[in-house]
């Protein structure tokens, strides 16, 4: 009765927007596999997650996830179309249809995930929420923030987090919210607030787009936990598993040492039983997700495996420089694991 009652909620909720809830749940993967492509909502300009090249291309973390979709369903990682979606926006996109996957920072939490019509396919990347200031503020905690000015972005898990943080540790704060992280950002630099908080990864990235990026630090606490990862509309387990097992075969492979460059290799001469199965080499693993015998070959070989993806788009060679962290796999200091293909 709780599940009828939250369905019946967005689906009242969706009429008064006018759109139809929960549009093509049950038969998401059909429809993609009708158009050709994968709808993937992403942010409106996150860099390292899903941001516009120089060239208009969406690059990022969360850009790839639906890359490797598109390359897991039709063997091709560029049948995918892109809708970039501000906080407020995104979840309507996905209850009605616009869009097939949201890939898009978000975190998985239970009223997300139990009483909007949606499902979480996994951890894209853990993360936590944390404070920018400019180095003269003169703080090195956020505990000295007592009467700060904050910016924050709306319709996001952030607004409640840093209530919630401020009021346990007896201090006083005044929001200013803006719809997007870049009118955020502005905010902080031009000095209209004294501090940007968002999730670490938004201010690492949001501090690389600013004009002076070495005038500011993040703050060392991490004052939640935010794990980011893809979601889908409830009622469909069919794409839900084909997304979540998307994940899951990035993570594995990079557990497993394949790599774009070896992938091929591997899948023809591989001796170890684990990455047979995985590779497609032994075993219908595939068939069971309506897939090709060779899906993961074609996600690692397109779009590399899960560490590939985030030195590529977060790591130290590039203007965020983030550490792998939390997001290291589970046997190498982080908690990044995925259940295996067998």
């Amino acid at each position: 009765m709780k599940m009828l009652k939250s369905t019946l909620a967005v689906v009242t909720a969706a009429a008064a927007l006018g759109i139809s809830a929960f549009a093509q749940a049950g038969a998401t993967f059909d429809a993609v596999q009708k158009k050709g492509f994968v709808q993937c909502g992403v942010s409106d300009g996150l860099p390292g997650f899903s941001v516009p090249d120089a060239k208009g291309k969406i690059v990022g973390i969360d850009a790839d996830v639906c890359r490797a979709v598109a390359a897991a369903v039709f063997g091709d990682a560029n049948k995918v179309k892109f809708s970039q979606l501000n906080a407020k926006e995104r979840f309507t996109a996905l209850q009605s249809g616009e869009v097939d996957v949201l890939s898009r920072n978000t975190t998985w939490t239970s009223s997300r995930d139990a009483g909007m019509g949606l499902v979480f396919a996994g951890v894209t990347y853990y993360d936590g929420v944390g404070f920018l200031v400019n180095k003269k503020l003169g703080v090195s905690s956020a505990k000295e923030l007592d009467g700060a000015t904050i910016c924050i972005q709306a319709g996001t898990t952030t607004e409640l987090n840093v209530s919630d943080y401020f009021r346990a540790n007896g201090l006083k704060y005044t929001p200013i919210t803006f719809d997007t992280s870049d009118e955020s950002a502005k905010s902080l630099e031009s000095g209209r607030c004294d501090v940007l908080t968002s999730d670490k990864s938004q201010l690492y990235a949001q501090r690389s787009k600013l004009g002076s990026p070495n005038d500011y630090v993040v703050l060392p606490e991490t004052i939640s936990k935010e794990p980011l990862g893809p979601v889908v509309r409830k009622g469909d387990e069919e794409w839900f598993s084909i997304v979540k097992w998307t994940l899951f075969a990035m993570i594995n492979a990079e557990e497993a040492g394949i790599t774009s460059k070896n992938v091929e290799a591997e899948a023809k001469s591989t001796k170890n039983p684990d990455v047979a199965r995985l590779l497609g080499a032994d075993g219908e693993y595939g068939k069971d997700l309506k897939l090709p015998k060779d899906w993961v070959v074609q996600i690692v070989k397109q779009v590399g495996n899960y560490g590939e993806v985030f030195e590529r788009n977060l790591g130290k060679s590039t203007d965020l420089k983030i550490d792998r962290g939390l997001n290291a796999l589970w046997n190498n200091g982080g908690i990044q694991y995925a259940p295996p293909v067998r």
